[in-house]
């Protein structure tokens, strides 16, 4: 049965302190975990912000088993993916069906398993569907892309073919990135993470492995053309850009077609970043976080000639996965927002960007304690969001 609640709010955050009630300025009320401070006014703790129109959300199922992944097809179902290995079609109306055959075996342990998952730009006519898993070889585990084709009766991927593979492989059971997304220009970009372990983090600023990156390749898997690296014979072909630590999150801005990305941070320094071909965007030289046992990574160091400053950054973390922007006309003042699904944080994130920089934040369904790990805008001009729990939500003008 499906839950439906709604939400209006009056556009004021409110917070108690001593001299009584006062305006909130962030929507964080927690102290950072470091002292470092921002490069530039707005990189972090943006002015909070709240949606004025009426709107609503419901549970369309609470059935799934940790999903991970959601696309959704033409006819508005959805095509989900769990970590486990599964890829089930779930109606609008949240029936869940069984699963599909075909899909290649994954490592699930730690935060490996069954991750993102599109549809070709013309999946109308080839029905061909692309998702990352987490592959174990004999020298470790590592992110992989396959594509198959969605059967007639739907029972079944065909012809399923691994088109990339982020080598090297390594033995951790972490930081695997994993989400998958075309370009406008028809090409397939790829999230990696560096694998976190402190042996493997250094090839997060290494051209010749694919740990650490976003990678940009064609629905066969090879380097797109026009690549900032293709001529370097030193560097991997297929990558975008690098510096990165664990990428779950990688949307398309529908007004300037710019890619952006999210990015987990350590104890603090979650990331969003506008990404731009050949870029570094610093992992492990520069962060805002620090290391988990509460000592500085590396050098201790934020800004470094040569490497990117993240567009906004979050201490304590909101553990950011999937992202979408919104471009529906039933909310017209989200449009060209970001949403992101937060893990830790147990919200979506609603951030309004202006000529590149963030100028607000609001926290969404943060009352229903959930996990969100994927969202994607419905071709009802409704958002459509995962948790680990296994809900599948709508959020809709009321």
């Amino acid at each position: 049965m499906s839950k439906a609640k709604s939400v209006l709010l009056n556009g004021i955050f409110f917070c108690l302190a001593a001299s009584g009630l006062k305006a909130q300025e962030s929507v964080e009320t927690k102290s950072p975990n470091s002292d470092y401070k921002p490069a530039f006014q707005g990189q972090t703790r943006i002015n909070a912000v709240s949606t004025k129109t009426p709107y609503k959300f419901e549970v369309l199922t609470s059935s799934l088993q940790s999903p991970w992944g959601i696309t959704q097809l033409p006819d508005g179902r959805f095509l989900i993916t769990e970590k486990r290995g599964n890829m089930r079609i779930v109606t609008a109306a949240g029936v869940i069906g069984e699963a599909i055959a075909g899909v290649p075996q994954v490592n699930s342990g730690g935060q490996g398993g069954l991750m993102g998952i599109c549809l070709d730009p013309h999946f109308a006519e080839n029905r061909m569907v692309y998702w990352a898993f987490s592959e174990k070889t004999a020298t470790g585990n590592q992110t992989a892309v396959a594509k198959g084709k969605l059967s007639a009766d739907e029972k079944s991927l065909e012809g399923v073919t691994v088109i990339f593979r982020a080598t090297p492989a390594f033995g951790s059971v972490l930081h695997y990135g994993g989400r998958v997304m075309f370009s406008k220009e028809g090409y397939l970009l790829v999230t990696t993470g560096e694998r976190s372990d402190l042996v493997s983090r250094p090839q997060a600023q290494q051209l010749n492995s694919a740990l650490g990156k976003v990678i940009r390749i064609t629905a066969d898997g090879k380097p797109a053309p026009g690549n900032p690296f293709a001529n370097n014979q030193n560097a991997r072909p297929e990558i975008y850009s690098y510096g990165h630590r664990n990428v779950q999150g990688i949307a398309i801005h529908p007004a300037t077609g710019d890619i952006w990305e999210t990015e987990f941070g350590p104890r603090g320094g979650d990331e969003l970043n506008r990404i731009e071909a050949g870029k570094d965007y610093g992992w492990p030289a520069i962060t805002y976080g620090i290391e988990y046992r509460g000592t500085k990574v590396g050098e201790g160091i934020q800004q470094k000639q040569g490497m990117e400053q993240p567009v906004y950054y979050w201490d304590p973390v909101i553990s950011p996965s999937g992202i979408t922007f919104y471009s529906g006309k039933d909310m017209p003042e989200w449009n060209n927002n970001l949403f992101i699904a937060c893990l830790s944080g147990m919200h979506i994130c609603r951030l309004v960007i202006e000529n590149n920089k963030v100028v607000g934040e609001e926290r969404l369904l943060s009352e229903e304690y959930q996990r969100f790990r994927d969202l994607k805008q419905g071709a009802d001009n409704a958002l459509y969001a995962i948790t680990d729990q296994g809900r599948l939500y709508r959020i809709s003008k009321k």
